[in-house]
């Protein structure tokens, strides 16, 4: 049975919490309480709906997985397997914010990513967003106005601020990465934003739009969400805005889960089309002779 956690109040101005919806951020609270000693809790939407919405029905599974993409999008949970081949969540800065008086044990496996230190690479538009910093850099000796998230997740650097009740860590160069990994307080989300320019200058607002006037009704925006989010990674990946609006167009018509649309896409650039012989009607021979070997 999980035992009492805390909430800190800087958790409601939390800009990383502020970027997800609010039933992810509730998702976010109550995975607090659920998560073991580490901080780590078995990747189920089923299990943690069953947990923390049994009593919303309309919160289901598939809104419960909406929510821990956010999350994970957000920086504020890391989604790996174990050694069990079985699937697991980490609450990032868990550790940072619960002091467990009375161990309960260790029942996961460890995250990869922050437990044994094996780096996640940076999602595109950071990993452009430093490239970009890096080229301003005068003579390529001024670090990269970033800070080093846990284990690689890199994170544009805000002012520093004076610590206060021993929260605040100092800011960790990208460059010198014996000095460890630091975890900011339940994450934060870039000043000015991080976003790169979508490839081809289309970008994820201008194929939703196109999706939602198409629709005879217009989708729910828990619908449209998921879909920008999935639109914005295939873009990111460099897929070509025409076949990310055939894949649409495929959703659309089948009506199927949002997470559905990076298979859409990739039926829609490589599906096989098949060759079948052109349907010729029967017709009567021009030389009938010839045809029936004489046996009329």
């Amino acid at each position: 049975m999980a035992r009492i956690r805390t909430i800190k109040p800087e958790a409601f101005s939390s800009e990383s919490l502020a970027a997800v919806s609010l039933s992810a951020e509730r998702t976010f609270f109550g995975l607090l309480t659920q998560a073991d000693d580490q901080g780590r809790f078995r990747d189920q939407a089923a299990v943690i709906a069953g947990h923390l919405c049994s009593l919303r029905r309309e919160h289901g599974p598939e809104a419960v997985e909406d929510d821990l993409i956010q999350l994970d999008d957000a920086g504020l949970i890391c989604r790996y397997e174990g050694d069990d081949d079985k699937r697991y969540l980490h609450i990032v800065t868990f550790a940072k914010h619960q002091k467990i008086n009375r161990p309960s044990g260790i029942r996961t496996p460890p995250c990869p990513h922050h437990d044994l230190g094996i780096p996640r690479e940076p999602p595109p538009q950071v990993q452009g967003a430093l490239a970009e910093t890096s080229a301003r850099a005068p003579g390529g000796l001024t670090e990269p106005s970033v800070n080093s998230g846990p284990a690689g997740q890199s994170r544009f650097r805000e002012h520093s601020s004076q610590p206060q009740g021993g929260l605040t860590e100092a800011s960790v160069s990208p460059h010198r990465p014996d000095l460890g990994p630091r975890n900011r307080d339940l994450g934060s989300t870039p000043l000015g934003g991080a976003s790169a320019p979508a490839p081809d200058s289309v970008s994820t607002k201008d194929l939703i739009g196109e999706y939602a006037a198409a629709c005879p009704h217009r989708p729910p925006q828990n619908v449209l969400g998921h879909l920008g989010r999935e639109v914005k990674k295939l873009l990111n990946e460099g897929i070509s805005p025409d076949h990310i609006r055939a894949g649409l167009a495929l959703h659309r018509a089948k009506g199927l889960h949002p997470s559905t649309l990076p298979s859409l896409v990739h039926e829609a650039m490589n599906a096989t089309p098949t060759t079948t012989a052109p349907h010729q009607p029967w017709t009567n021979p021009t030389n009938t002779a010839a045809a029936y070997g004489g046996e009329l």
